[in-house]
């Protein structure tokens, strides 16, 4: 019985490692914010290059610009 009465129920968050996962889980994203801030000032450009060379190799039409798919043509040269 006496040992029963040591025991002490610690409410969550203090004592209980709660603390040091946040303290953890914040250094992470931190740290994933200045990695990508160095990222971003050595390569400005590299996700846009990416993308436009991904998009570019799509054929798109000279007046409008819209996506060319098959090989008939735009439908803005055409008339209805």
């Amino acid at each position: 019985m006496a040992r029963l009465r040591q025991l002490r129920i610690v409410p969550y968050g203090r004592g209980t490692g709660c603390n040091m996962l946040f303290k953890v889980s914040i250094l992470f994203l931190l740290g994933m914010v200045v990695i990508a801030m160095i990222g971003k000032l050595l390569f400005p450009g590299a996700i846009g290059r990416a993308v436009r060379k991904r998009i570019g190799s799509a054929s798109s039409c000279g007046r409008c610009g819209r996506y060319v798919i098959g090989s008939n043509g735009c439908d803005c040269g055409k008339k209805g």
